[in-house]
């Protein structure tokens, strides 16, 4: 049960491109969502997911159209590295009405059924159960559908966390469980108020689950776990937890400065940085500078539409607030 090092990746080159691009597509994003809040242009909190990149595009990589993603309040990342485009989403944060939810969910509630991505939770470890109820809901009808659960750090001491695994392992459902442990759980060190090392991985082998333990900053070890899991999952070989070793670069949440992290911590893991890092590997691997910085390029002009197309979006009328409330439209047979 030893720490997963796999790091072969995709083996189409083409597919390791458009990873990259993914992370990139992540990376710009977020940096511009917070340049907006810098502008006070984007409403209620956020939190961010810059330095985690790797995690959301292995696995949207390796998933397949139907599959289901269940995110956290953190969502931003996995919400586009399925699919989603970046105006509804950029417009969301914004609060506008051609926001990905019309303007009334903001940061923490992204969904996107089309694309797979089942909602993106702010109580935390709510959703682990409801990812069962997916699970099993595609193997009572026989689809090969995977639900994949991404949650942090901090959901591993909460009781829906182990209700969650358990009822997984016992009914072989058809869902991973991954924890994206950036060591922090909000302004605490998670290992200070846990049992153990790996709260997540360390833990499955209760529920009858492999400790499966990955680089959460490297792209390609992501995506062959994520493989393995899913295949698992379609066989009817049941659940997965894999616990992704990650550090987000800023603080818990916009408001947060981060002063309580120790500085040499931060420097070693700006130092492993996923992006960087992949570019150099695929650099190694044949592609050129050339090919590389036309990415980056096409993202940042993607990344300038969206912008202008999410500010130019109005402001949410009275006449949305009843909207997606009631299963008829509006609460009008009420009154």
């Amino acid at each position: 049960m030893a720490t997963t090092t796999v790091t072969s990746g995709p083996t189409d080159f083409a597919t390791k491109l458009s990873m990259y691009r993914s992370q990139v597509a992540l990376r710009q994003f977020e940096t511009r969502a917070y340049d907006l809040f810098l502008e006070n242009l984007v409403k209620g909190t956020s939190h961010l997911s810059l330095g985690q990149e790797a995690i959301a595009a292995g696995f949207a990589t390796a998933m397949k159209k139907d599959d289901w993603t269940f995110a956290t309040y953190r969502g931003h990342a996995h919400t586009l590295a399925r699919g989603v485009p970046m105006t509804p989403v950029l417009a969301e944060l914004l609060g506008r009405s051609n926001g990905l939810m019309a303007g009334k969910g903001g940061s923490m509630h992204l969904t996107s059924v089309e694309h797979g991505v089942m909602g993106s939770y702010a109580i935390i470890g709510a959703h682990l159960p409801i990812a069962c109820g997916a699970a099993w809901s595609a193997q009572y009808r026989g689809t090969d559908q995977v639900a994949v659960c991404f949650f942090g750090d901090g959901s591993t001491n909460i009781g829906s966390f182990h209700e969650a695994l358990n009822l997984a392992a016992i009914w072989k459902l058809p869902v991973i469980f991954v924890c994206e442990n950036n060591l922090w759980m909000e302004y605490t060190r998670t290992t200070e108020v846990t049992s153990v090392e790996h709260p997540a991985a360390d833990r499955a082998v209760a529920y009858g689950l492999e400790r499966i333990v990955v680089d959460g900053n490297d792209a390609d070890a992501v995506y062959d776990v994520a493989s393995a899991a899913l295949q698992r999952a379609r066989a009817g070989e049941g659940p997965s937890m894999i616990e992704a070793m990650t550090y987000r670069h800023g603080g818990h949440s916009r408001a947060d400065p981060a002063k309580y992290r120790p500085e040499e911590e931060v420097a070693e893991w700006l130092a492993k940085d996923p992006i960087p890092r992949y570019r150099s590997r695929l650099l190694d691997e044949g592609a050129t500078e050339e090919q590389l910085s036309e990415i980056e390029a096409e993202v940042a002009a993607q990344v300038e539409l969206a912008t202008e197309e999410a500010k130019a979006g109005g402001v949410p009328g009275e006449d949305l607030l009843m909207k997606d409330v009631w299963a008829d439209g509006g609460s009008s047979w009420r009154n």
